[in-house]
């Protein structure tokens, strides 16, 4: 039996489109260039940050016209190394109770 699929271009596009704007974080990309990344038209980037900029993921700097990431997804990414780090950290130290020699 397969597996239905339920890929949707509109969902895959948008997921395309964040990781195209986290190659500049701080300078942001203009909607031209977007377009020209993604390979689609210049509305459906348009629809696609507003939809970003709306659940608060996407914002628009209002003195050169290029759209960036606000912090929220990167501070998610900052949290996957702290918990990696973390995870390092107490495997390292069941490492360091497991190589004392006994008492």
């Amino acid at each position: 039996m397969t597996s239905p699929d339920y890929t949707n271009a509109a969902q895959q596009r948008i997921l395309k489109l964040v990781l195209v704007l986290f190659r500049d974080v701080v300078n942001g990309m203009s909607p031209a260039v977007l377009a020209r990344e993604l390979d689609v038209s210049p509305s459906a980037v348009t629809k696609d940050l507003a939809n970003l900029r709306t659940a608060g993921l996407a914002e628009r700097d209002e003195a050169t016209g290029h759209w960036r990431l606000t912090p929220r997804l990167p501070q998610q990414a900052i949290k996957v190394w702290t918990a990696i780090d973390q995870a390092e950290q107490r495997l390292q130290q069941a490492k360091s109770r497991f190589n004392r020699s006994p008492d």
